[in-house]
């Protein structure tokens, strides 16, 4: 017989180990009883898991105001860090323990105890610790979609404290029932290939409750509200993230490399362009505009609504998932009306309802055939197969998890704005004027972008009365929600000669030297008007100008006439003929 040791690879045997851990390194060699290109294959899903994190905050960020733009991103990597550590002290062990009774496990893997070699829980395919680091990232990314719902007005820390309690309390708890074999979802058979209910029915509902836990955002039900998203280029990154990570998510959940992970990506990729397209021509039946955010929040749909089935349908099938997630999470977003909830980010519709729908059409469609491409799941199927009962499964799975995860948040969200009655780091809510000022200056202390944090733009009604509001650039245009406002913080800019004697006021970057005079080029860079500069006074702009004429300009630059040159040259012109014109302070622009 050849020796096995000499062969250039590791060959496979089957596990026959009794050890918690798999047993031991030093006398055997625990890589045999797994297939290289599982392992590989599982690796680079948890990878693509990961990235989905930063992809989430980007779409938030994207959608928000600017000037809570940098705090979305903030928690969305800070989730990863605070669920990360949180699965490895006891989520793991709550969750895939295999002791674990039908509702919660136990705490024998406790620090990721005896978490090694041995076959997983969610299949003999992987080891262990590969199962946990992979599980990992779906527990970090429920809580990023979660905390998204304190966009603009919850405080840092206690959302902080929030992603800890919450996932110990609501994602483990659910999804042990859905995924552990010992859960009483997975023993009843509910289907649920990848997370609709433990990510996103879940992540949905802790966001419409968190929403009214926190109240309404200072201006809600007025114009100051009915803004445009302030970045439409980060919803694309972060749907693009996002997009491309759901491959993992999805594919990955096969936890080998078959082709039911093959198929999985199938019908992912085909859901999310259905779902894109659908909620981009139901936009467009009302605006008449083919809205850039539309399509993407309809992409998110449909790869929303595939989740639950994608190890289950056949590829037709996701043609339907992405036209009913595309109708379905677009009309859904306007249960946030009817129940008086902010949340502003339509976490709820998206996910929420999206995972309804998912896990309902999964019970219609799910197919035996498609389950047994891994070569050994076994289903009854669902309608397909004429296996009636399974819809009324998934509409009981569904049920039952959104309904603890919202009742078991409104639970800790109470309990912790109780307990800010007496100690102030658990106090959920910024003040007014807090808000007002943008999440990012007074939570972080850095913007998203510099130089936009000190642009407010100062509109008396009258040149003889005293200034009565100022507004966020993105505030003073809101015909839309779902298109960037930079044309018209643009138009704006530009004096305000004859509107009724008002006038423009903008204030410039901190920055001193050469990025001050960049700014200035951009702003004088084709206006016919003069670009009038004084410099800028902290407290007359905290409180509102007082005169009731406009401030006579310290330093004034007259345009040259327009030339044939090129917009870049004559940039640079205008570069250099301010360049003198600023020294470092700040200045405001007439």
């Amino acid at each position: 017989m050849a020796d096995l040791n000499a062969l250039p690879y590791v060959p496979y045997v089957a596990y026959n180990g009794s050890e918690p851990t798999g047993g031991d390194s030093l006398a055997e060699n625990l890589n045999a009883y797994y297939q290289s290109g599982d392992i590989a294959w599982m690796i680079m899903s948890t990878a693509l898991v990961l990235l989905m994190i930063p992809g989430v905050g980007f779409f938030y960020s994207g959608l928000a105001r600017r000037k809570s733009a940098l705090s979305l991103i903030w928690l969305s990597v800070m989730a990863t860090a605070v669920t990360s550590f949180q699965w490895f002290f006891w989520g793991y062990s709550l969750t895939f323990s295999h002791n674990a009774g039908p509702y919660i496990g136990t705490l024998d893997n406790f620090g990721f105890r005896n978490v090694l070699a041995r076959p997983s829980v969610g299949s003999p395919r992987i080891p262990d610790l590969l199962f946990a680091v992979y599980q990992g990232m779906f527990a970090s990314i429920t809580v990023a979609l979660a905390v998204g719902a304190a966009c603009e007005r919850g405080r840092m820390l206690p959302c902080v404290i929030f992603m800890f309690i919450w996932s110990t309390l609501v994602y483990d708890p659910i999804a042990c029932w859905t995924w552990n074999p010992s859960g009483w979802i997975y023993k009843l058979g509910g289907l649920d290939f990848a997370g609709g209910t433990p990510v996103h029915i879940s992540s949905g509902s802790a966001a419409l409750a968190y929403s009214f836990l926190l109240g309404k955002r200072t201006g809600y039900g007025t114009q100051a509200l009915n803004y445009r998203p302030h970045n439409v280029t980060h919803i694309v990154i972060g749907t693009v993230f996002l997009w491309v990570g759901w491959f993992g998510f999805n594919a990955g959940s096969a936890l080998s490399a078959n082709l039911r992970a093959v198929m999985a990506a199938v019908v992912t990729n085909l859901a999310a362009c259905v779902g894109g397209v659908t909620w981009c021509l139901v936009d467009y039946r009302l605006e008449r505009k083919w809205s850039t955010v539309g399509f993407c929040s309809g992409v998110i749909a449909g790869l929303v609504a595939i989740t639950p089935g994608s190890g289950y349908v056949p590829p037709w099938a996701a043609v339907v998932y992405g036209v009913c997630a595309g109708i379905g999470c677009n009309f859904a977003t306007q249960i946030k009306y009817w129940v008086h909830a902010d949340d502003g980010l339509d976490i709820f519709a998206v996910h929420g309802i999206g995972g309804l729908i998912g896990n309902l059409l999964t019970g219609f469609f799910a197919a035996d055939y498609i389950a047994h491409l891994d070569g050994y799941t076994v289903i009854p199927g669902g309608w397909l197969n004429r296996h009636w009962i399974q819809l009324a499964i998934q509409l009981c799975d569904s049920v039952v998890g959104m309904t603890y995860s919202f009742v078991v948040t409104l639970l800790i969200l109470g309990a912790m704005s109780m307990i800010g009655w007496y100690i102030p780091a658990f106090v959920l809510r910024i003040t007014p004027a807090e808000e007002e000022q943008g999440i990012d200056d007074v939570e972080i202390g850095e913007f998203a972008y510099d130089y936009v944090e000190l642009t407010r733009n100062v509109k008396p009604l009258e040149p003889a009365h005293d200034v009565s509001q100022v507004f966020e650039d993105e505030e003073i245009d809101a015909e839309s929600q779902r298109s960037n406002s930079r044309a018209e913080m643009v138009k704006h800019a530009e004096l305000a000669s004859g509107q009724g004697g008002g006038y423009m006021m903008r204030t410039l970057s901190r920055s001193p030297g050469v990025d001050d005079s960049t700014l200035l080029a951009a702003l004088a860079c084709g206006r016919k008007a003069p670009l009038i500069l004084r410099k800028y006074n902290p407290e007359a702009h905290t409180i509102g100008l007082k005169s009731a004429k406009a401030p006579r300009p310290d330093k004034v630059y007259y345009p040259t006439p327009s030339s044939p040159q090129s917009n870049y040259d004559r940039a640079v012109k205008v570069q250099q003929d301010l360049a003198e014109a600023v020294d470092g302070n700040d200045y405001l622009v007439l």
